[in-house]
């Protein structure tokens, strides 16, 4: 469940998890021989971590990663990791120390594991995505807690900075609360500059989710839907007032009108729909 990006969610995030089949050293069902095959490829989700090289171990396999505004995190790798440099397939030593790095990383035991590392050199674009913590207009900077390191991320933002979604379009109309994409421009001096702000949702936004609830807790008197449209699960409170909750119930289809107050989604109202046959 998440504080998520509302209906019409994010997409294009660098989260290639799945790029591919893992390399030629990856053992197929039933050829496994465990004596001369590398393991298959851990099973589980993939979490995606952006960052700076801080070191890397050539012999051991292992590189340290410091993500943007989080603490350091050793990475594992071997011949099962995909590994490319601006986009194209390279080997592990293409990876070097101040390096700026995107790991689609995986749990292999008590290791972390790297599925993919793309290192990006040069000033290309790059994506975040998270909450505005503050806009401070006298210093041009606006900061944005960050869903890929959950740390605050400070952004330079410039009279190009193009702004859009939400009826905003300007960076001076941009609230405290507010969910919002930044694409901006990696500098190795920490002075990132948004490139383009797209909000997603600002405090009072109304927004409507359609589908199954998959959690309901009468207690905080909050829910879960399955949003159909984003295929993503939302966090949503409700009130006596929005619905009767003796109707509600774990999967059953509801229709939610629900408005973002900065925090979270509070629902205006409630409708029960027909489930649809898949």
């Amino acid at each position: 469940m998440m504080l998520g990006m509302a209906a019409g969610p994010i997409s294009g995030q660098n989260n290639a998890a799945n790029e591919g089949p893992a390399t030629a050293a990856q053992p197929q069902n039933g050829n496994y021989d465990p004596l001369l095959d590398l393991p298959p490829l851990p099973q589980g989700q993939t979490t995606l971590v952006g960052g700076t090289v801080h070191s890397i171990d050539q012999i051991r396999n292992r590189l340290t990663v410091q993500p943007f505004g989080g603490k350091a995190m050793k990475i594992s790798f071997d011949e099962r990791t995909h590994i490319y440099r601006d986009g194209v397939p390279s080997t592990q030593l293409a990876i070097r120390k101040g390096d700026r790095v995107y790991v689609d990383t995986m749990l292999d035991g008590t290791k972390v594991f790297a599925r993919n590392i793309r290192v990006v050199t040069g000033m290309q674009a790059a994506d975040a995505r998270g909450q505005v913590m503050r806009n401070d207009s006298a210093t041009g900077r606006i900061t944005v807690q960050d869903e890929l390191s959950a740390r605050p991320v400070t952004f330079r933002v410039t009279p190009d900075t193009a702004v859009s979604g939400a009826g905003l379009n300007s960076v001076g109309q941009l609230q405290r609360g507010s969910l919002v994409t930044v694409k901006f421009v990696p500098d190795r001096s920490n002075r990132d500059v948004a490139q383009e702000i797209s909000v997603i949702a600002a405090p009072g936004s109304v927004f409507t989710f359609y589908g199954r609830i998959t959690y309901l807790n009468m207690s905080t008197r909050s829910l879960a839907v399955d949003n159909q449209s984003d295929k993503k699960t939302y966090d949503i409170k409700f009130t006596p007032a929005a619905v009767d909750p003796q109707m509600l119930g774990e999967g059953k289809q509801v229709l939610v009108k629900a408005h973002f107050d900065g925090t979270g989604y509070t629902a205006d109202n409630i409708q029960f729909m027909k489930a649809t046959s898949q």
